[in-house]
């Protein structure tokens, strides 16, 4: 068997103001925890942008390593192959 209340009909201006304060409670929670949140969100982003700086810079001085070890390759294959152009260049003249 199912019993069901009846809601009440009357809404008198104390219980209208225990709701009213009763839902400015609840915001005013609600804001704090939002101001906490982004306070987090603030706190999260500079240690973010701290490692990815970091971690710039490591790896600009890598890519300045390989690019150094590309140009001295380069220079390198073409130290050899001018070499050897004129090796044979002159074995033909013999």
């Amino acid at each position: 068997m199912a019993v069901m209340m009846s809601p009440r009909e009357k809404w008198t201006d104390e219980r209208l103001d225990d709701l009213s304060l009763k839902v400015d409670r609840g915001f005013a929670r609600v804001d704090g925890d939002l101001r906490e949140i982004r306070g987090d969100v603030r706190n999260l982003s500079r240690e973010m942008n701290g490692r990815f700086d970091s971690m710039e810079e490591r790896f600009d001085a890598r890519f300045d390593a390989l690019n150094r070890t590309l140009i001295g390759a380069a220079v390198g294959i073409a130290v050899a192959f001018i070499g050897s152009s004129a090796t044979l260049a002159g074995i033909a003249l013999l």
